[in-house]
């Protein structure tokens, strides 16, 4: 591969130098795999060939030929910068032929975000049929399998109703520990990106259904406690729960909730934070407890918030 040498030099630079995530550091490697394909098809074999038209071409050919989506083609272009600027620290260029190159233009999209009828249909999904297929078991074995499923029916609730009280990403779920949620003061622990720890409030409800799950049900699947690093949701293997099993039961539980159109776990983010703007809350603290460096990253959620309002004057006003 062309530029290969300089590529794993950065790649090898973020990892140990700058501590970026297994995820970031692929990501960042597929995009520069792209970029060093498309250098070797304009006759561009070494570093120092890169030149403002090889960036602004690979540019429209993201957008154009690749039908990048324009925050894609922006992420792209934006490993390739990364890793010229690296370059031009390392002393191996001179200068940056990127800074003479526009980012592409990105709109926002406004995020889905469920109804509060909705969420409360959601979160109060898990359990609702459990007593019907345990009451139809009939054998000692499908009674035992029975009580595995109101076990996880059990977990899945406070795993659901935690989401939608606090707002916070399914990673910071998945490492959430059991010492990092004090139930008694109402408040978790989570660590998120960047490794930065905040405070998130949670309420009486998500307070009830994981005081039941860490109470009744935790216990029987820490069997494996060695494997679960101390973690507060596992599977019934005893291992922490990754993020392929909260999008699972997610899509699961919404199924069985009547819930159409797309949603995964990060919806449950969303309506947390456009649930509490309808409701009046201040949007700094909506901003702390969703961990956003940037305001306008929360801001986004005031226009969801407009669009409603919107709706509601096109509904009701005479004028409308």
């Amino acid at each position: 591969m062309v530029l290969s040498n300089e590529i794993k030099s950065f790649l090898d630079y973020i990892r140990i130098e700058r501590g970026y995530s297994l995820k970031t550091i692929e990501a960042y490697s597929r995009d520069l795999e792209f970029f060093s394909g498309h250098c070797l098809n304009r006759g561009v074999n070494n570093v120092s060939q890169i030149d403002v038209d090889t960036l602004a071409t690979f540019a429209a050919y993201l957008c154009n030929e690749q039908k990048y989506k324009s925050s894609s083609a922006a992420r792209s272009l934006a490993a390739a910068r990364s890793f010229l600027k690296f370059l031009v620290n390392e002393g191996v260029l001179k200068h940056n032929p990127a800074a003479a190159v526009a980012t592409p233009k990105q709109w926002r999209r406004l995020p889905n975000v469920l109804s509060q009828d909705e969420a409360d249909r959601l979160t109060r999904s898990p359990g609702r049929d459990a007593a019907a297929t345990v009451d139809g078991a009939s054998h000692a074995a499908e009674r035992k399998r029975g009580g595995i499923f109101r076990e996880l029916q059990v977990r899945d609730r406070a795993i659901l109703e935690l989401l939608y009280a606090t707002g916070m990403r399914v990673s910071e779920l998945c490492t959430l520990d059991l010492d990092g949620l004090n139930l008694n003061s109402g408040f978790a622990r989570v660590t998120g990106k960047g490794s930065k720890t905040r405070l998130v409030p949670v309420g009486s409800s998500a307070q009830n259904a994981v005081r039941k799950y860490v109470l009744l049900v935790r216990p029987k699947h820490a069997h494996a406690e060695l494997n679960s690093g101390g973690k507060l949701f596992l599977s019934r293997t005893g291992k922490p729960m990754c993020r392929e099993d909260v999008w699972a039961l997610v899509k699961k539980h919404g199924r069985s909730a009547g819930i159409n159109g797309k949603y995964s776990p990060h919806t449950l983010r969303h309506s947390f934070a456009t649930h509490l703007l309808e409701g009046g809350a201040n949007l700094r603290a909506v901003q702390e407890m969703l961990g956003h460096a940037d305001i306008a990253t929360t801001e986004l959620y005031t226009h969801v918030d407009a669009k409603r309002l919107l709706n509601i004057h096109k509904q009701f006003h005479p004028r409308g």
